[in-house]
């Protein structure tokens, strides 16, 4: 089966190759259970990431209305804006970014290195705010200012989780069951859960290619009761610009982004080291740390629905490491 759909719309080329689907024998002899990693960490973009999934069909639509500019918000260390900008750059357009401190921190490593410092290299024009309370409605102000400057600006949302962006996980679904046909049957996916795109487009992708295959999202910001209605909106945001309708339950677990968003907690400092050492594999403190925490946990407490091989699907984030030390 595959998901002819996705090819009426227009796409950049800018991941290229799929990306690695590698089995983990160190650390699935650690943890007892089949693991394995898709590693979306390694896009070739600006130290790689999942959002350059999203781009390009974002960065399309920007190029297809005449824009001059990305206009774009996220956490001082947002890896969406570190991607978002270097996109930018490699298009030759303007790239200027609405910036929050989620964890009111005033430590200069996180003011200045990691994907900060990023930004400064691909040139980004950075504004500040208090919070990202209303990103949506923020960012169309903050475009329209720019318009009055002379630009052409398109707004990319935060985490590129619209429904055209979320087109990307669809297309990273298509890849996955491609890489295990014939080879792994899959029982569960892990994925960190934040701005939901990437969970959305997968679960809509996965019911359609793997149905019998159980998408588990590890929230990094949210209950289950505050990101499960953004996921499902997405999911079907994204069937009906596919002409499919989603049936597939999303699964959330919310037990382990405490105490908050951006903020890192024992268990995922765990998992960073342990994947560190089993496997020479590096995770970020603000997303694929707890996701990874959760399907350590999820094994030992039972979770997955029966015995058979675990995909963690690696989003990237490393830069962040740099900026969070020395707290890792």
């Amino acid at each position: 089966m595959s998901l002819d759909q996705l090819a009426r719309f227009p796409r950049l080329e800018l991941v290229g190759a799929p990306t690695p689907l590698e089995f983990l024998p160190r650390l699935s002899d650690h943890l007892g259970r089949e693991i394995y990693i898709k590693r979306d960490d390694v896009t070739p973009m600006a130290m790689g990431g999942n959002k350059l999934r999203k781009l390009e069909f974002l960065a399309a639509q920007a190029l297809r209305e005449g824009a001059d500019t990305l206009v774009t918000a996220g956490a001082i260390q947002s890896n969406h804006v570190r991607q978002t900008a270097a996109v930018a750059a490699k298009l030759g357009l303007h790239c200027v970014a609405l910036l929050e401190n989620p964890i009111a921190t005033r430590q200069e490593n996180y003011l200045t290195n990691g994907n900060r410092l990023l930004l400064e290299l691909f040139q980004v024009q950075v504004e500040m705010c208090d919070a990202l309370d209303d990103p949506a409605a923020q960012l169309e102000a903050l475009a329209t200012r720019i318009e009055a400057q002379g630009f052409r600006p398109c707004v990319v949302p935060v985490g590129g989780s619209s429904a055209l962006g979320s087109l990307g996980y669809v297309a990273c679904a298509q890849e996955i069951a491609d890489q295990c046909e014939g080879a792994v049957a899959l029982s569960s996916v892990v994925v960190a859960s934040g701005s939901a795109g990437t969970q959305a487009g997968l679960a809509v992708g996965l019911e359609q290619l793997m149905p019998e295959t159980r998408l588990i999202g590890v929230t990094v910001s949210r209950s289950v009761e505050q990101q499960l209605p953004k996921v499902v909106r997405l999911q079907h945001d994204i069937g009906a610009s596919l002409d499919l309708v989603p049936r597939a339950p999303i699964h959330l677990w919310d037990d382990y982004f405490a105490p908050g968003y951006g903020f890192p907690n024992d268990a995922g400092q765990e998992a960073i080291k342990l994947l560190a050492a089993l496997e020479g594999i590096v995770l970020d403190p603000v997303y694929t740390a707890k996701a990874m925490a959760g399907l350590i946990d999820g094994i030992t407490e039972g979770r997955f629905p029966n015995d058979g091989p675990i995909l963690f699907i690696h989003t990237g984030g490393a830069p962040a490491l740099f900026a969070y030390h020395p707290h890792i």
